[in-house]
């Protein structure tokens, strides 16, 4: 697809954050400028991450920090799909969760009970105050049975000097020592987010534009959902990745600010 016909056919934009938008607490480009063009022209555009480290308050937080919190018409991260995914279950439904405080105190907000014993359900986000005492607790429960889901699949993390453990890679270290199988992961590339998405801003699939920087997880989004999709270079994906990969964007841009 050209780029005229993205902007053509898109009625929501949503736009993995780091790698996309913004690295750590820099915009990229003239990132102000492109929301605030795509905006003018009538376009709903959405934040969509997998990361599950923060609430979406505080993702809503470093946006305003940036300096682009208007420009944004909201944020779901694949904790958010966790949480909406156990409010599904039923009120009354235990669940454990092994996140950050601030993660927590957004399932509390929302009138989720959160348990350290007999829980329905174990909820594995990116906990970025683990201990092992916690890692100890969520085997021990998954051991006793417990639904477990994940918040998202990625192994790592990218950070400014090296890689570190994402969930995907605590997803592994569980299966091993609960000899458990995740029964559920709710982030990208799978669909659950898609249907939360549709639902919330009430366009249809084909008129949503899946814009990211990771191949496997952005762009396979996209497509296991029927979206159109644009893959940028300013992040995780190289040109050699994309040359080896199969899945193929609709569209490969450097950066978002070329699509204006």
């Amino acid at each position: 697809m050209t780029k005229e016909e993205i902007l053509a056919n898109t009625q929501l934009f949503l736009l993995d954050l780091d790698g996309t938008v913004y690295r750590d607490e820099t915009l990229i480009g003239d990132m102000k400028n492109t929301l605030k063009k795509l905006k003018a022209v009538g376009k709903k555009v959405v934040g969509l991450t997998n990361n599950s480290s923060k609430s979406a308050r505080e993702y809503h937080e470093k946006l305003d920090r940036l300096g682009i919190s208007a420009m944004i018409d909201g944020v779901m991260t694949s904790g958010i799909a966790a949480l909406d995914y156990v409010k599904s279950l039923g009120a009354g439904t235990r669940v454990h969760l092994l996140a950050t405080d601030g993660v927590k105190r957004e399932f509390q907000e929302a009138g989720v009970l959160l348990v350290d014993e007999n829980p329905d359900v174990c909820v594995l986000a990116l906990d970025t105050e683990i201990t092992f005492g916690k890692i100890r607790l969520f085997n021990k429960l998954l051991v006793g049975g417990a639904k477990f889901v994940a918040t998202h699949p990625d192994n790592k993390c990218p950070t400014e000097d090296v890689s570190m453990p994402d969930v995907g890679s605590f997803i592994k270290l569980f299966e091993h020592s609960s000899e458990r199988k995740v029964d559920l992961v709710c982030g990208k590339p799978f669909t659950l987010m898609s249907e939360q998405v549709i639902r919330e801003y009430g366009v249809p699939a084909e008129t949503i534009c899946m814009v990211g920087d990771r191949i496997s997880t952005d762009i396979l989004f996209g497509k296991n959902c029927g979206m159109m999709t644009l893959l940028v270079l300013s992040g995780d994906t190289t040109e050699e990745i994309l040359n080896g990969s199969d899945i193929v964007p609709d569209l490969v841009l450097p950066t978002l600010n070329e699509l204006l």
